[in-house]
């Protein structure tokens, strides 16, 4: 079953109706578990690994991909996702934390998206089970996850194509979806054009590969989920992306949370516990 609309506002309904109590406890989260992961590499530079959180004691009811935002850039680490990706390893799903190259450290135009391709390509590598796979991306990783869901429709010859771990479901926390909308309104003060070499004027063939929005559809089920008080990346980032995907025919949906831009990776917040409740439909 995937997720719809209907799943999306019954979620949103429990969010409301759960927005007048306390913070829910979170005896199950990684950092009370002592989980601790293997780092695996896929490739030379050292930004190039990922790190496996495995659950103990049972097969994992299915891998997660968490993506790290910051904008593509070297100042912000694969150490944002460690803490989802415990938590998600202690609740019983394979979870792989992924590092890339970033802006002004060999990343960019191609090599981050190439960096994202080939790291969860590694998990081909792994007996974790891959039917069920989801990608996880925060702000910028949003893109990259919403992208990657995207890797089966790319012509020969362009980052990240003929995959051999296919995505088959996508959460977007924040995520920068629409890169062209976001280069022309300077979201992340220049960001968009740093990662892509240019502005969608200049390099509309790297738009159209790269660009969750002009990839549309994607053939899996997204959940993007954002707060209005986001100042960082736009609440309409995921509204104006949501509504295009469904007109594309994808099963996409967008639960509005509250919370600044960084609530969403907090393991102990009620937009991360959105999250939780909606990967089992998701992934169904």
């Amino acid at each position: 079953m995937l997720l719809t609309r209907r799943h999306a506002l019954g979620a949103a309904g429990a969010l409301a109706g759960a927005a007048a109590g306390c913070r829910p406890a979170r005896s199950g989260s990684g950092a009370a578990s002592g989980l601790r992961p293997e780092r695996v590499r896929y490739g030379d530079d050292a930004a190039q690994y990922a790190e496996l959180y495995l659950p103990t004691a049972r097969r994992p009811r299915a891998v997660a991909i968490v993506i790290h935002g910051g904008f593509w850039r070297p100042a912000y680490d694969a150490s944002l996702g460690r803490p989802l990706a415990a938590d998600l390893a202690a609740r019983g799903y394979a979870a792989w934390n992924l590092e890339y190259r970033r802006v002004g450290a060999g990343g960019g135009w191609p090599g981050t998206l190439a960096d994202v391709a080939a790291g969860i390509d590694r998990l081909a590598d792994h007996d974790v089970g891959l039917d069920r796979v989801v990608a996880i991306g925060h702000s910028a990783g949003g893109q990259l996850a919403a992208w990657a869901a995207s890797r089966p429709g790319l012509p020969a010859g362009a980052p990240g194509a003929a995959p051999r771990v296919r995505l088959t479901a996508v959460v977007s926390q924040a995520g920068v979806l629409d890169l062209a909308a976001a280069a022309d309104t300077g979201v992340g003060a220049g960001a968009v054009t740093d990662l892509m070499g240019g502005t969608p004027a200049e390099e509309p063939a790297r738009y159209r590969l790269a660009d969750p929005l002009a990839r549309l559809p994607l053939g899996v089920p997204l959940l993007a989920v954002h707060s209005r008080a986001d100042t960082v990346v736009p609440f309409a980032q995921s509204a104006h992306f949501v509504t295009a995907a469904v007109a594309a025919g994808d099963d996409a949906a967008l639960l509005e949370v509250h919370g600044d831009h960084m609530s969403l990776i907090d393991p102990g917040s009620k937009a991360w516990s959105v999250v939780l409740d909606a990967l089992p439909k998701l992934l169904a």
